[in-house]
């Protein structure tokens, strides 16, 4: 098929009518440099390249569907967001977003800590070379095989998230003969403007133990009599991709006020504070991520003030960018396969991939850019869902984009900031084999998490 025998869907000036979608870029082939990472740029024949390869011979050499994750980028957002709390505070990078032997060893020579929030975290996060004094233990329900693997392996906090917890740590604890350092993650009734299901300090959820009535304050005080615990600090995480300073400011205040409450009760000033991460990044034009000296400045000037008002010392400050750090330095690579024109609505552009590879889009309801990424194109923009190929209507990668008019099957195509949630909420869904991921810097490339294989599926399948 030529690249103009298909029908077209919808040009962009059909749908503007309608006032349910913003414009199209002047030039589709201009890329966004807030939703690429520093490395991505067009070379001489147009061709996307990231650390100076073009994404033909990326895609030739690693195959498609494919996470090409910017490592120069990644390093340079660690050293950003230490140098921006400086030596005074700790940055815990998120390992939830997402975790590799290779990223951990990145982080531990750019000398970030590491949070992590379940037994195969804190496996590959020993098992790369991370000190475990640099660890943070995360979880709502840690079973006790891996509060055992945490305390033994003698990691630097353990975030307690449970009366429950409490005594469960402190038995291990002691039974091993040492104190474990912890933190009490609590809940500060803070609503944050974000997702109902990524949104995480109302009282109404899983997470945390909430200061109303009481609960937070009684926590400490089981925490202070049990010799197996040395309580540092107290956490508060609101949400995530999370861009207004406001509900930072006002769990601030509260968890300030909690340390102050404990002061006056037990004459003790707790010397941390960590308050999460949730930082949001550049997933299409129209959003504004702050940067991480900004962040470090308003945060550091909330809490400063606070215990100024309530007469405490300032408290050693912790945060935890997952997102933020690794989300924007990461693309995925699809080859289209099928357009299929709507007409008066849009075009269905279906990939090799799907909400096996990115579930958040069906998940959050998330909005991604995508750009055509083998070529440029003069053709007028038009209206598409790049879909995936799974047997799911929700299966949708970006709910609506524009892509030029003569988008053709074997075409490349590319969603950024994919570097954060999608490699480690992929799936198998109807056996698909989860893509690899592969690092790439300075002209060269290399996988740092292989493909899936059918070996792999059916290994697991021992009927």
């Amino acid at each position: 098929m030529s690249r103009s025998a298909h029908p077209a869907g919808p040009r962009h000036a059909d749908v503007l009518t309608e006032g349910h979608y913003s414009a199209p870029a002047a030039d589709l082939n201009v890329l966004d440099e807030k939703v690429w990472s520093r490395t991505v740029t067009r070379d001489a024949d147009g061709a996307l390249t990231v650390g100076g390869i073009a994404v033909a011979r990326l895609a030739e050499e690693f195959g498609t569907p494919a996470y090409f994750l910017d490592e120069s980028d990644f390093r340079a957002r660690c050293r950003a967001w230490s140098e921006a709390f400086g030596p005074d505070a700790d940055v815990f990078y998120a390992g939830k977003a997402f975790l590799s032997r290779a990223v951990v060893r990145w982080l531990t020579e750019e000398g970030l800590n590491l949070d992590v929030c379940s037994g195969g975290e804190l496996t590959t996060a020993l098992d790369a070379g991370m000190p475990a004094e640099r660890i943070a233990f995360h979880g709502n329900n840690k079973t006790v095989a891996e509060i055992e693997r945490a305390v033994t392996a003698g990691v630097g906090r353990i975030v307690l998230d449970s009366f429950q917890e409490i005594v469960r740590v402190a038995h291990i604890a002691q039974r091993h003969g040492v104190r474990q350092r912890v933190q009490i993650r609590v809940t500060v009734g803070v609503e944050a403007h974000t997702h109902e299901f990524i949104a995480t300090a109302h009282e109404d959820q899983k997470f945390g133990i909430a200061l109303a009535d009481g609960q937070a304050a009684e926590a400490v005080r089981r925490a202070l009599s049990l010799d197996g615990l040395d309580l540092i600090g107290v956490h508060s995480h609101i949400g995530s991709q999370i861009f207004d300073m406001a509900g930072f400011e006002v769990s601030a205040r509260r968890v300030v006020q909690l340390l102050a409450e404990i002061r006056d009760e037990h004459g003790v000033e707790l010397p941390e504070i960590d308050l999460g991460g949730g930082l949001g990044i550049a997933y299409t034009s129209e959003d504004d991520p702050r940067e991480p000296h900004e962040i470090a400045k308003a945060l550091s000037d909330i809490v400063t003030r606070e215990c100024e008002a309530a007469k405490l010392r300032t408290p050693r400050i912790s945060v935890e960018p997952g997102r933020a750090i690794v989300g924007p330095t990461a693309f995925t690579l699809y080859e289209v396969g099928t357009i299929k024109p709507l007409e008066g609505l849009r075009t269905y552009v279906s990939v090799d991939g799907g909400m096996s590879d990115n579930i958040r889009t069906a998940l959050y309801d998330a909005e991604y850019s995508v750009a055509l990424v083998s070529r440029t194109s003069d053709a007028e923009p038009m209206l598409v869902r790049v879909v995936g190929k799974h047997c799911e209507s929700g299966d949708i990668v970006v709910k609506d984009a524009f892509l030029p008019a003569d988008l053709a099957p074997g075409d490349l195509i590319a969603v950024p900031a994919t570097g954060a949630y999608c490699r480690s909420m992929a799936s198998n869904y109807n056996h698909a084999l989860r893509p690899p991921v592969v690092a790439v810097r300075d002209g060269e490339a290399r996988v740092i998490v292989r493909r899936e294989t059918e070996e792999d599926l059916l290994r697991l399948d021992v009927g």
